[in-house]
């Protein structure tokens, strides 16, 4: 830590995020979709100590956030049409692209691929803190390598700890869903995580139906793609659209997407109670950090039916807190 800052805090003050990052050091940063723990893409040691913090392995590449007036054309070597057309649909939100990386991303960034993940963050605070530091911010997910995802700063404090001096406070996220990750093979787009841009949007804004390519890899092409990702300590069981409720003999607690009638004896919880799939995405994470805290055995979440918005997304994150378990 910088001998010339107060110790490890949480606050809405850019300047001292701002000499936290340009001395090399992580700093926990606020987005629409989730939390990142964000360093200067352009240094190799102070990415290395995101990976670090996060216990994240090397092979997983970052995201490098960029902003209103970064150059992109330093970032990669080529903007297809495509891209463009999407960038001015889409930026900034929750939408990366995956690029052709030029030689100044470092290597670390990408784990050694030749595309690395843009994206522009839709939060005033972070776009202000871009705006002023001169260089991008390579920022994954600020927890630790496979656990919830965090959606308030107190969720990074709570991971870290003194390791990272400074969490940036943006207040909860507005979306609560990582961001939808496009790349492109032979000019066609390929989605290779979901996220919260929804295949639709982005079929209306090409012209047609991009490829998916989501399946867990063990080296993943782009972040997220990992099989058991995003995922608590209790183990956690899913079940379909209409499947019914187990008979538990064990402390179990039932995660609901939306209201339904349940057995008494379960511990419950409701993502909306008014039937919003937004409300469902945004409090996704924060429950289930809640739920792997209440001491259970094992957690019981509902898939949400294919007619649901963000159902994809929503199902691709349950199933990897479910994997293996």
């Amino acid at each position: 830590m910088p001998d010339n800052l107060a110790g490890p805090s949480i606050g809405s003050d850019i300047g001292i995020a701002l000499s936290y990052l340009s001395q090399g050091f992580p700093v926990g940063i606020p987005t629409e979709t989730v939390y990142g723990l964000a360093a200067n893409a352009l240094n190799p040691e102070a990415v290395q100590r995101v990976f670090r913090a996060k216990k994240r392995p090397d092979f997983d590449p970052l995201i490098v956030h960029v902003g209103r007036k970064s150059p992109l054309h330093q970032y990669a070597k080529e903007l297809p049409r495509q891209a463009q057309q999407l960038i001015e649909a889409f930026w900034p939100g929750p939408l990366t692209l995956l690029l052709p990386k030029t030689t100044l991303i470092p290597d670390i960034v990408s784990s050694g691929l030749e595309r690395v993940g843009l994206r522009m963050p839709n939060h005033p605070l972070t776009l202000e803190l871009l705006d002023k530091t001169g260089f991008p911010l390579a920022a994954p997910s600020a927890n630790l390598f496979g656990y919830i995802s965090p959606t308030q700063a107190s969720h990074v404090r709570e991971a870290f700890g003194l390791e990272v001096p400074y969490v940036l406070d943006g207040g909860p996220c507005s979306i609560g869903l990582e961001s939808t990750i496009l790349g492109f093979e032979s000019g066609q787009a390929v989605v290779y995580r979901w996220g919260g841009i929804e295949l639709s949007d982005l079929t209306e804004v090409l012209g047609y139906v991009p490829q998916v390519k989501v399946k867990a890899e063990e080296h993943p092409a782009a972040p997220g793609m990992l099989a058991r990702h995003y995922a608590p300590k209790t183990p956690l069981t899913l079940l379909n659209e209409n499947e019914d409720w187990p008979l538990a003999t064990e402390r179990a607690g039932i995660i609901l997407p939306f209201q339904e009638p349940l057995p008494a004896e379960h511990s419950v919880w409701v993502l909306s109670e008014s039937g919003d799939p937004f409300e469902v995405a945004r409090r996704w994470y924060a429950v289930l950090r809640e739920a792997d805290s209440a001491g259970l055995t094992r957690i019981y979440v509902r898939m949400v039916g294919p007619d649901v918005p963000f159902s994809q997304a929503l199902n691709d994150k349950f199933l990897r807190a479910a994997e293996s378990n």
